[in-house]
């Protein structure tokens, strides 16, 4: 009989000087937390360490090894091999505060035993910027019900900084096997659809007001350093256009989930018009200009729902004094939420 309740994922790719302190935040959460460390074609002494640490607490952390395909891969590596009855992904620059994963696993645990298994479980995350004494904390407080099993009708209004991102969610693992999720291979930014396309099959939800996901910002080589996400545009694009086509919102009974699914295609969209115009190329602007008529003629449901909200109105627009006004807008998000 397996006695693990989470299985926590962690896709290491030449994570060397920071892996450890990954593993052992998600060890803190005691003896029904599993660990998979996957290493992703690394070069450097990922696969010692991560041996290493099986051999040191064995029965609680699996280290497997599989050739270069990208973070998606090894999450659904990561997935094909976990046992426990929820799944959570932790990337090997991040950790978890040691406490709360205590707490969490804690009342997992009780949710099971109790018969009250929820599909998607939520804590809050904090970006942690490297040389920034002020640590900014992503709650869902006042929008999501705390402590009790809720559904989407049951949701408030998100704002745009709080959207559920990989960092704040466990889904339970059997849903994810069973919604058909897949990542794409040798792709960037596909957290995204790891937490967008599971929503739909989301039925039972459950969220706890603590700060468990510690997200380390400040790595030069980081996916989300804005000047490599600018270098990395078309990787940006592609998971946005994958994102559009994967569900038909307006078969969706459910309003609420409705909207919040278009606010997060929203998201994405702006991101990648956002990260175009902050290059200023006239390809880049051509780039941004063939997405939103993609949007509207291959997507005229989408482009319906995301030109009813006020940032998707500001964003479209194509003007010199427009591109001003969502650049400077976009560097005031910046220094309040620490997000890049």
């Amino acid at each position: 009989m397996n006695d693990k309740i989470l299985s926590v994922a962690i896709p290491c790719y030449n994570s060397q000087d920071y892996m450890e302190k990954a593993v052992l935040s998600a060890l803190s959460g005691g003896d029904t937390v599993e660990v998979l460390i996957v290493n992703d074609g690394s070069t450097d002494d990922t696969e010692q360490i991560g041996k290493r640490l099986e051999q040191e607490y064995p029965g609680q952390v699996k280290y497997i090894y599989k050739e270069n395909g990208g973070h998606g891969d090894a999450v659904m590596t990561g997935l094909s091999h976990a046992t426990g009855f929820y799944f959570k992904v932790l990337d090997s620059d991040d950790w978890f505060d040691k406490g709360v994963i205590k707490e969490v696993v804690k009342r997992l645990s009780i949710l099971h035993e109790s018969n009250q298994d929820q599909d998607m479980f939520l804590c809050n995350y904090v970006y942690d910027k490297a040389g920034e004494k002020r640590k900014v904390a992503i709650s869902y407080k006042g929008v999501l019900p705390e402590d009790t099993s809720f559904t989407w009708d049951d949701i408030g209004r998100f704002q745009y900084g709080q959207y559920i991102l990989m960092h704040s969610v466990i889904y339970r693992r059997q849903l994810l096997l069973d919604c058909g999720l897949q990542l794409p291979k040798h792709t960037f930014y596909v957290d995204n659809i790891y937490v967008y396309y599971p929503l739909p099959y989301v039925e039972k939800m459950y969220y706890m007001n603590v700060d468990l996901y510690r997200y380390y910002i400040g790595r030069e080589d980081q996916s989300v350093n804005e000047a490599i996400m600018i270098r990395r545009i078309d990787q940006q694009l592609l998971v946005t256009r994958l994102m559009l086509g994967m569900h038909d919102l307006s078969t969706l009974s459910n309003k609420k989930l409705q909207h919040y699914m278009s606010q997060y295609l929203t998201i994405m969209v702006t991101v990648s018009s956002v990260l175009l115009i902050k290059d200023g190329s006239k390809e880049s602007l051509d780039k941004k200009r063939l997405l939103w008529k993609d949007l509207k003629e291959q997507y005229p449901e989408h482009y319906r729902l995301i030109d009813k909200q006020l940032l998707g109105k500001i964003i479209k627009n194509d003007s010199k004094p427009w591109n001003w006004v969502i650049k400077t807008g976009y560097s005031i998000a910046q220094k309040i939420y620490h997000f890049n």
